[in-house]
């Protein structure tokens, strides 16, 4: 499974002495960094004096690199890499990072084996390891298990061997006989030609099958030529309403154009009468713009007047002028209003 794959390869890399930890979410998405250093760590550890380029900035210094790794480990340690997923630097590399670091694991195993062999002469010969050795110890148990019933399988036909050994004296005292022998013969002859009989049976059979697909085949040929000819005449023969189809289909067009003109036109029109409502819903914004500036002034000549203190008879006037403006105000937004309604109707 991709999770005992990943806890192998940190345990095998905490054992060859990575300095850094490595965990599981490093490889939750791509980390080319990271898978960078683990491969330059590794080869600088399977030989020191290899010359790996570090750069990895660029997409081509990537390649390079990866190749380079590849090529390195395929010469030098015969294992072959796959190049797609180391440059995926995902869950998938941890696999092929697995055949190297498990590579290097079992060499530092081998040397810790033969080193603890040399400094524990005295004692230790028969010290094993149980756990690699299940394997042979099954093997060993299931040819135990053999041995024995082989032995127990001998033992009984020594003891026969007293019986079988007075019929095999007289067996081979008794003179050959030459009928008997013949009779031998004659039956394994006649076995044979009883095969013989039934290959070349079998041959027959296999010329009849043959035969008959041949038949079948050339009935197919027959057919086929019959519809290929059948779908001629069918293609060559016009239908009788084909005639009715194309004048309809005439039609179709004209009628189509008919309404892609008076579309086209509906859409103009309703065009034009939302620019027309727009315009008006200006006009009509100005007015009442213009009406409430010119209440607006009206309240604040009033509130002159009023603060002058003038004379009554400046009063009389102050109203005639007031009324002369008003009505000259009425009168415009009269015109006013009327515009509108003149377009409208227009």
């Amino acid at each position: 499974s991709p999770l005992a794959c990943f806890s192998d390869f940190t345990e095998m890399m905490r054992a060859l002495g990575y300095p850094r930890l490595i965990s599981m979410e490093n490889f939750h998405t791509p980390n080319f960094m990271l898978v960078s250093e683990v491969l330059l760590w590794l080869v600088k550890r399977y030989e020191p004096q290899a010359d790996i380029p570090p750069d990895v900035e660029t997409e081509q210094d990537r390649v390079f690199f990866i190749k380079a790794v590849a090529q390195f480990m395929a010469t030098k340690a015969h294992i072959k890499l796959n190049t797609k997923k180391l440059y995926q630097a995902d869950g998938y590399a941890v696999k092929e990072l697995l055949k190297i670091t498990s590579v290097l694991y079992g060499a530092m195993n081998t040397k810790g084996v033969e080193r603890a062999d040399l400094s524990e002469e005295d004692g230790s010969k028969f010290k094993f390891d149980l756990g690699s050795k299940i394997a042979d110890l099954k093997a060993a148990r299931q040819l135990a298990s053999e041995i024995t019933s082989k032995g127990a399988t001998l033992y009984d036909l020594l003891g026969k061997e007293v019986e079988l050994r007075e019929a095999r004296t007289e067996s081979i005292a008794r003179p050959l006989e030459i009928n008997e022998a013949e009779k031998m013969m004659k039956v394994a002859i006649d076995c044979v030609l009883e095969e013989v009989q039934k290959t070349k049976d079998m041959l027959n059979n296999v010329a009849l099958d043959e035969a008959n697909l041949e038949a079948k085949i050339e009935k197919r040929k027959l057919e086929l030529e019959r519809s290929q000819k059948r779908l001629q005449t069918l293609q060559s023969v016009r239908p009788a309403f084909m005639d009715e189809y194309e004048k309809i289909e005439e039609q179709l067009q004209k009628q189509y154009s008919i309404y892609l003109e008076k579309f086209r036109n509906l859409t103009y029109m309703e065009q034009l009468l939302d620019d027309h409502r727009r315009t008006e819903q200006e006009m009509f914004e100005e007015t009442a713009n213009m009406l409430r500036l010119m209440q607006s002034r009206l309240k604040e000549e009033e509130r002159h007047l009023l603060k002058s203190g003038n004379n009554d008879d400046s009063d009389v006037e102050i109203q005639e002028d007031e009324r002369s403006d008003s009505e000259v105000e009425d009168r415009q937004v009269m015109k006013q209003r009327t515009a509108p309604e003149t377009l409208l109707q227009g």
